[in-house]
């Protein structure tokens, strides 16, 4: 158990379904509206910042600009000479930024954290943005045939859950429903606008085309522009602040960080006499679920998971122990993860129906999930929420950071 807290003050998120390119605009007016918007949220003094962490991935390679630790302080100098750091983990990039924040409080280092995540997409083509997210895998070692990077990789991890277990790609499609579905009442998700049929959760290839193997477009998250924030805050602070206390926080109360070797072939090979496909991912869940002191899944009221692609959210469902592994089916088909469901997962839309702007996605699961403990997450809002966790992925597991946030009281 950690010997001091990490406390949620607040926090913010961008329109993920805004065009900031087509817009005319950069990382300087996304940091001044995530920062602004951030610094508003929690009732934070700029001047109490004590150090910042960003999360980025792929700035340099959409945008061209790097060193985005300094973007803060560029866009507001109420930020100026504060410590900043930027933490790349490819898509788990924000989960990195959190850990090191809660790192720094809980030290002593620092008493008030900024975390931002952020990132730009949509500066090129779509076959070009898939090109340049492609650089998380192990490059010219797996994947050198495929013509989209990711969903060939997870295509694979479908492939070899099939080849242990059993798959029927019905189930992938699903939670490609069910995310989208969330998605709709979400103020901020990409696609709340889409239009979709009954066809588009099928195997049409009209109206869901095939992408790279078994995965199809709705079984694949958005190419995103945007970000989000929070402000962290240490015991000491808190105790030095009380009107602090009459607001809405929360805790984050546990956490697991795992990292292995980035090709696919070998984590799969490392598993390969193991019940779980991922088993350093169920570490890094266990070890949140142990740092909380909580038994399992059964004492958390829900879950913002990584679903770059469907297959991320059905491996998630067995790892999390919500199933027995391989068992993912049947949460799926019992209704168990829809709003109202005994174990809700990725009531805002997750990343497929929310949007992924890679940088920001753990930061905004994070964000999410301290507003649904806090009672703040409008009509997505689980009821009842005292819990929540999050698991944020970086490549093909390469990262795993997973989180379990609390109500304050």
């Amino acid at each position: 158990m950690a010997t001091s807290s990490s406390w949620v003050a607040g926090g913010f998120q961008t329109d993920f379904a805004r065009n900031w390119a087509r817009a005319g605009h950069g990382f300087a007016e996304l940091f001044q509206a995530v920062t602004t918007g951030t610094l508003d949220a929690s009732g934070i003094n700029p001047g109490d910042i004590g150090v910042i962490h960003v999360g980025n991935a792929f700035g340099q390679l959409f945008t061209g600009q790097g060193q985005l630790g300094g973007m803060p302080a560029t866009v507001d100098e109420r930020l100026w000479g504060v410590p900043a750091t930027r933490h790349e983990a490819a898509c788990a990039s924000g989960g990195t930024a959190i850990l090191a924040a809660m790192a720094d409080l809980e030290s002593g280092r620092y008493d008030v954290a900024l975390v931002l995540g952020a990132e730009l997409e949509r500066t090129v083509p779509g076959d070009q943005a898939a090109g340049h997210l492609g650089a998380a895998a192990w490059i010219g070692h797996e994947g050198q045939q495929a013509k989209f990077m990711w969903p060939y990789m997870f295509s694979a991890l479908a492939d070899e859950y099939d080849k242990r277990y059993g798959i029927d790609d019905a189930h992938l499609r699903a939670i490609g429903r069910l995310n989208f579905d969330n998605a709709r009442v979400n103020p901020n998700a990409q696609t709340r606008n889409w239009t979709f049929t009954d066809a588009s959760f099928t195997d049409d290839d009209a109206a869901n085309p095939p992408v790279e193997g078994r995965l199809r477009r709705n079984d694949c998250s958005q190419v995103t522009d945007g970000a989000a924030g929070v402000v962290l805050v240490s015991d000491r602070y808190l105790a030095a602040h009380p009107d602090l206390a009459r607001r809405s926080l929360s805790r984050i109360l546990g956490w697991g960080h795992a990292t292995v070797g980035l090709s696919l072939e070998q984590k799969l090979r490392h598993s390969a006499d193991q019940p779980y496909v991922l088993p350093h991912v169920r570490k890094a869940v266990l070890d949140a679920f142990g740092r909380a002191g909580i038994g399992g899944v059964a004492d958390v009221d829900g879950i913002e998971t990584h679903d770059c692609f469907t297959m991320s959210q059905y491996a998630a469902i067995d790892h999390f122990g919500i199933t027995a592994p391989g068992e993912s089916w049947k949460a799926v088909e019992s209704g168990e993860l829809a709003i109202g469901g005994r174990i809700p997962m990725n009531p805002s839309g997750g990343l497929i129906g929310g949007g992924h702007p890679v940088g920001a996605t753990g930061v905004r699961m994070l964000v999410d999930a301290h507003r649904q403990v806090t009672g703040q997450a409008g009509p997505y809002q689980v009821p009842g929420a005292r819990t929540f966790a999050t698991l944020n992925i970086g490549g093909s597991t390469t990262t795993t950071v997973s989180l379990v946030v609390g109500a304050a009281s």
